[in-house]
């Protein structure tokens, strides 16, 4: 764990200060059995649940390691100025109205910081956190749970969310919840890294608003993979803020939460999309970490579910294989001949509350070696249902898997009908209880999505932070950009800048056919603007098109045709103020934005990680071969570095490019840039 957190996060005497939300906190830690000191301060009362007020900091016996300061904004700077003065270890800071009020509150969160004087301060506008493992609770309000040695942690932004995490009946092993308000000073990487290293962790969940310093996150999120703690992240805002004012299709494209989508992906971080798949997802991820693939068994007594499932997984990554032929026989061994022995296998109820039966048949079936075993089972909690006939089919698989050691899962299609006794048996006996049929095979989706990552056994390159100079976005007309490109190594047309007149000539000295494009650098889209005519085999229609071109731009570009492309690539960058450069690539032309078949990367990135990127778009499959026609994947992979290279050479001033159309040509033969566009920050 971070030492700077330490004191602040696991503290051995803790400090309440103020009233009533105070008073709150100080019960909640002691009904949770701090077995540390415990003090309070209030200078107008005689006792805060029973323990004696001391008026000031300065009278306490002793500096503690975290203090709760829940008092008015103001006072509250002077007291954390105090606090650091004895040398407590770290104040939570219950207050608002700082910086999520504008500037004059952001003055005053300045002001909190220095009198901190580099004491952790976690907060202000925070809520505070509950250490279930340590016992303690810096935290105004109810909360649910109860102590454990170890278990899942989430940190948050959100103070009502955390509540919320609480209270769940999911069976959600939780060790901690934490919240950061507006982190000021303790944010989200800190708390990453913090818990990273803790051997009583065993899964990280961070609900993210905003990340203060992606950097700073990597590092972290490096230290999470490194020490093979899996991390969730639930992120909020996913709206395309980099497509507001967009030069290019690449800042359109790049936007905002693709960033943090790349930043997840290159470190394994696992993202969720909704509240019940985090929950379900951590609460996998404890019973046993990730997973080494996604080859899943299902098994239910209805026909019915083994439809749904098989239904469900036809758009997700994780599959439901036939039985191997030994696996298939054990199996069939356990049930009569009514049963077809499939995957997702429907065991029917021939063997309903027969307890030997059952263990025989899931144990057969979790011998198979599949990356997780589910068995899909709802269980009656209405008052006027006995659920004992269900609970038999519960202590069978966990029997199996006792005896087996095979990962598994029982799958609540409905959550609700997975009572809390039950699951906290399951889990005991190392069964994952999940709710919800959905939420589940997100969930194992996820778990194998961090096993693939953790297997590549790759040091992504640390992330650059980001650099901005220059003045005023200067664009370069195509024939500069590409000049620019084709010194980094980029493959670009012959071609020549003129003036109208004198294309027809130009034309005849490149050789037909040619390619006639306005020159101009206010000109960002030319097709658009009827600035392109391709394929001219003639001078008399280069003559033509030029003088078209005249109405557009004082000179024309006039370029060899690029001839026998298998398939057009966009490659771009754009500049980032938090996460610096940003590399696209994607399915290009002019129909890019429509298709939207595009993968993000963070520079500098690695050449494996280029390749990932580039196989995983659908074009690709059009580059590795595609009736009988393949592309050039090697002078891809080259092109798409060049354009990398580039960018970093230039990385203070470039703003963004775009290098579409990529044209890929067959093996052997190249791919080559008709068109580029560069917007650069001026250096003067």
């Amino acid at each position: 764990m971070s030492a700077r957190l330490t004191r602040l996060l696991w503290p051995k005497s803790i400090a309440f200060i103020g009233g009533g939300e105070a008073e709150v906190a100080l019960r909640k830690t002691r009904d949770l059995g701090f077995p540390g000191a415990i003090y309070a301060v209030n200078p107008k009362r005689e006792s805060l649940a029973g323990v004696r007020c001391h008026a000031t900091v300065a009278d306490l016996p002793e500096a503690p390691d975290c203090a709760f300061v829940s008092i008015r904004r103001e006072p509250t700077v002077e007291v954390v100025r105090e606090l650091a003065r004895r040398g407590a270890g770290g104040a939570v800071v219950f207050a608002s109205g700082f910086a999520e009020l504008g500037p004059e509150g952001r003055r005053l969160q300045d002001e909190l910081l220095a009198a901190a004087g580099g004491m952790p301060v976690m907060g202000p506008n925070c809520y505070g956190y509950v250490n279930y493992i340590g016992r303690v609770s810096p935290w105004p309000d109810e909360f649910g749970g109860h102590h454990r040695e170890s278990g899942v942690v989430i940190v948050t932004q959100s103070g009502n969310m955390a509540v919320n995490f609480t209270m769940t009946r999911r069976a959600l092993p939780l060790a901690g919840v934490f919240t950061l308000g507006n982190q000021a000073d303790v944010d989200i990487a800190q708390m990453l890294e913090a818990f990273a290293t803790d051997e009583r962790i065993t899964a990280i969940g961070l609900h993210i608003e905003g990340l203060r310093d992606p950097v700073a996150f990597a590092r972290a999120a490096a230290v999470a993979r490194d020490h093979a703690k899996p991390v969730v992240a639930l992120k909020t805002g996913r709206s395309e803020q980099g497509a507001k004012v967009a030069m290019s299709h690449t800042s359109s494209l790049a936007g905002a939460d693709s960033l943090y989508d790349a930043l997840f992906d290159r470190y394994g971080v696992a993202r969720m999309t909704s509240v019940t798949a985090f929950v379900e997802t951590l609460k996998f991820l404890h019973h046993g970490g990730p997973i080494d693939g996604a080859r899943i068994v299902s098994m239910s007594c209805s026909g019915g579910e083994a439809a749904l499932v098989a239904d469900m997984a036809t758009e997700r990554s994780v599959t439901f294989p036939p039985f191997d032929a030994a696996t298939g026989q054990r199996v069939a061994a356990t049930l009569n001949e009514y049963v077809s022995i499939d995957n997702p296998l429907d065991y029917h109820t021939f063997i309903w509350n027969q307890r030997d039966k059952l263990t025989a048949t899931f144990s057969a079936v979790l011998s198979g070696g599949f990356d997780v075993s589910m068995l899909i089972l709802d269980i009656p909690t209405a008052p006027e249902m006995k659920p004992d006939t269900w609970l038999v089919t519960a202590d069978a698989i966990g029997d199996a898997a006792i005896a087996t050691g095979a990962r598994t899962a029982v799958v609540a299609t409905l959550p609700e009908c997975l009572p809390a006794d039950v699951a906290a048996r399951l889990s005991a006996q190392g069964v994952a209880p999940m709710a919800g049929l959905d939420d589940a095979l997100t969930a194992f989706e996820a778990a194998a999505f961090i096993g693939s990552v953790w297997a590549r056994h790759e040091t992504p390159p640390d992330m650059a932070r980001p650099e901005r100079q220059g003045g005023n976005i200067r664009p370069l007309t195509e024939y500069q950009a590409k000049a620019l490109l084709a010194a980094a190594g980029l493959a670009i047309p012959e071609g020549v800048v003129c003036a109208p007149g004198d294309a027809p000539d130009a034309a005849r000295r490149l050789g037909f056919p040619v390619a006639v494009k306005a020159s101009s650098a206010t000109l960002l889209h030319k097709t658009e603007a009827g600035g392109v005519a391709l394929n001219l085999h003639t001078e008399e229609a280069v003559a033509k098109a030029a003088a078209h071109m005249a109405t557009l731009a004082g000179e024309v570009l006039v370029e060899r045709m690029v001839k026998g492309a298998v398939c057009e690539l966009i490659v771009g960058v754009k500049s980032d103020p938090q996460f610096g450069l940003a590399l696209l690539i994607g399915a290009g032309g002019v129909l890019t934005e429509l298709l939207k078949d595009a993968a993000t990367l963070i520079l500098p990135a690695s050449r494996s990680e280029i390749e990932r990127a580039l196989d995983s778009l659908a074009v690709s499959r059009l580059i590795a071969g595609f009736r009988g026609k393949a592309g050039d994947r090697a002078a891809v992979i080259s092109a798409i570095e060049a354009v990398a290279r580039f960018a970093d050479a230039h990385r203070a001033f470039i703003e963004e490019l775009d290098v579409n159309p990529l044209m890929v040509l067959p093996p052997g033969e190249g791919a080559v840039a008709v068109d580029a566009l560069i917007g650069m920050r001026s250096i003067d």
